[in-house]
């Protein structure tokens, strides 16, 4: 079975639940597995060194998970309208995926949470497409014929699914929200599928 590598960067758990929904969705297309990877926190002083396995949540990412995948799903808290630092520190790491071409031509779709209804949503979004076009990365975002684009009254857009955590980073994902993290997850599975028969 194909993977679809759906990679990262959580605080408060909203993330990581948007990840858990966009696997979800991957695996309901057929001949489609996701793999749930994570990145350790950054230091803001010195270079923070963090046990190979995490105490609880997926495995962190090495380069080889994005060389084996058929697609890959980017996930990131906001801040400041950008995606977190330790996902950033972790992409930066990938200039020999990037020398060697091995990301180029592979559909990659991106999906954020944010504290704030205009913190940032969007920008975040876009600012994790940036090193994927890099990478020569095919983007997938979810087209308006998704109903819950229409329906949200929390967090969607056309650039990939978000969700609105609240000033407290404790909303859960509303029924919008999940379904947008799903059907990224699917279409993404579909057409690395269709990719993969070419």
């Amino acid at each position: 079975m194909a993977e679809i590598l759906i990679l990262y960067y959580s605080r408060t758990g909203g993330t990581a639940e948007m990840a858990r929904q966009v696997a979800r969705g991957v695996e309901e297309v057929e001949g489609m597995t996701a793999r749930l990877r994570t990145v350790p926190a950054v230091s803001a002083v010195c270079e923070a060194v963090e046990d190979e396995i995490p105490s609880d949540g997926a495995p962190y990412a090495s380069p080889n998970d994005l060389r084996e995948c058929a697609g890959l799903a980017l996930g990131s808290p906001t801040r400041f309208g950008n995606m977190a630092a330790p996902l950033k520190y972790f992409l930066d790491s990938t200039g020999g995926l990037w020398l060697a071409g091995a990301l180029a031509g592979k559909p990659a779709a991106v999906f954020a949470s944010v504290s704030t209804l205009h913190g940032g949503h969007e920008s975040t979004l876009l600012s994790m497409m940036l090193p994927l076009l890099h990478h020569g990365m095919l983007l997938v975002g979810i087209p308006f014929t998704e109903a819950a684009l229409h329906e949200t009254r929390g967090g969607g857009t056309p650039y990939g699914p978000s969700h609105w955590s609240g000033p407290e980073s404790n909303a859960v994902l509303t029924a919008e929200e999940k379904r947008l993290c799903r059907a990224l997850g699917r279409r993404l599975a579909w057409i690395a599928r269709r990719l993969e028969a070419v």
